[in-house]
């Protein structure tokens, strides 16, 4: 049972990245906007309503996780300040202690690449951040650097 945890910025690639590697191994894609654009349908972003049921919500996923004929899962995440350090340091501790084996791969790109894959038509299906403004203001106020990834075992820069 493996989990192959695939971080990184805003627009680096993850989800791309992602969809090859399930495409390639079988494994079950499990991206992160699946949830917070559910949570986005109640709760305003960043809200403690959103925090609360989006952490609800990937948390209910993976207690059930390893589950019969679901053994193997990829999830993408983009580390920004309000998903609680306790959400990482939950997942990296408690599916090791259920037998799954946790691969943590960075997926990253120069800024100058993000910035000109911000507005892409493939972000706008979910609903990802796409204002190149709101990027740099968020990057600025450090937005971007929690949490804390405890380790990453692979880094694909995109670019």
């Amino acid at each position: 049972m493996h989990l192959l945890f695939l971080h990184g910025p805003a627009a680096a690639g993850k989800y791309t990245v992602a969809k090859e590697l399930a495409a390639l191994t079988g494994f079950e894609l499990y991206h992160n906007h699946l949830v917070v654009d559910e949570v986005l349908k109640t709760h305003a972003f960043g809200t403690p309503g959103f925090v609360a049921e989006r952490d609800r919500l990937w948390r209910d996923f993976f207690t059930q996780f390893p589950r019969p004929g679901r053994a193997n899962i990829i999830f993408t995440f983009n580390p920004e300040n309000t998903v609680p350090q306790a959400f990482i340091d939950w997942l990296f501790g408690e599916l090791p202690r259920r037998g799954v084996t946790l691969y943590s791969v960075e997926v990253t790109a120069s800024e100058a690449v993000i910035e000109t894959r911000l507005a892409s038509a493939s972000r706008q299906q979910f609903r990802k951040l796409t204002d190149l403004a709101l990027y740099r203001q968020l990057r600025a106020a450090g937005a971007f650097s929690s949490p804390i990834i405890p380790r990453t075992d692979l880094r694909i820069d995109t670019g």
